[in-house]
């Protein structure tokens, strides 16, 4: 009896572990879209809001690169493989910039008052990617030199919008971190081709036009 409840628990954590749908959205990312990705930090699972890096004030928790590395981060198909064959419950990280789409991120309330007031508008977006505090808006690849003359150009931008760039990362769906599901807010559209993506002017230009009309007075998170 033991055996057997035994045989049934571990049947149970495989359906659970997320494995295979984490594998395939990995492999479409890396190998359809050429996409790099690498696995995340898991949550460490004696607190899902902690981290299982060593630092024990992580502030996102699973959603980053800690071994391998972000530099590690590939679209080759048989490091996709292994990675999650070895780790298959492990976030699904991409490395933004380079060949890949950068990302603006704001705190989840602002971001969907936002994207209300951006449809309205008639505003065209790519993928939105959905953290429980944090969404990103996915745009094309840009450099520091033309995100730094873009903010120069403002008189106003909220503190609270992020930029993950060359040299950033973003979790992807289906991930799970310390902080809860990451899901599709604006899933792309299904296809072999990487999906298409805005311009960060276009993006920055009409989210502060947004949060400022909308009068959203987002926290800093």
């Amino acid at each position: 009896m033991r055996e057997i409840l035994g045989k049934a628990r571990r049947l149970l954590s495989k359906r659970n572990d997320g494995g295979p749908e984490l594998i395939s959205a990995a492999l479409t990312f890396a190998t359809e879209w050429q996409w790099p990705v690498l696995p995340g930090a898991a949550p460490d699972p004696q607190g899902r809001a902690r981290c299982s890096c060593p630092d024990p004030e992580c502030t996102v928790p699973g959603a980053h690169p800690f071994d391998p590395g972000l530099l590690a981060a590939t679209t080759d198909e048989r490091m996709v493989r292994w990675w999650w064959t070895n780790r298959p419950a492990a976030p699904i990280v991409l490395a933004t910039g380079g060949q890949a789409p950068c990302a603006v991120s704001l705190p989840a309330l602002a971001a969907s008052r936002a994207l209300t007031a951006l449809d309205r508008q008639g505003m065209r977006l790519g993928p939105v990617v959905a953290a429980p505090n944090r969404w990103s808006i996915l745009v094309k690849p840009y450099s520091m030199e033309q995100l730094g003359e873009l903010l120069y150009a403002k008189d106003f931008v909220p503190g609270s919008l992020r930029f993950h760039g060359e040299g950033g990362y973003l979790a992807l769906p289906p991930s799970e971190t310390g902080h809860g599901a990451i899901r599709w807010e604006r899933a792309p559209l299904p296809g072999s081709a990487s999906p298409w993506v805005p311009d960060v002017e276009a993006v920055v230009d009409a989210v502060v036009d947004a949060l400022t009309r909308t009068g959203v007075s987002a926290p800093e998170l």
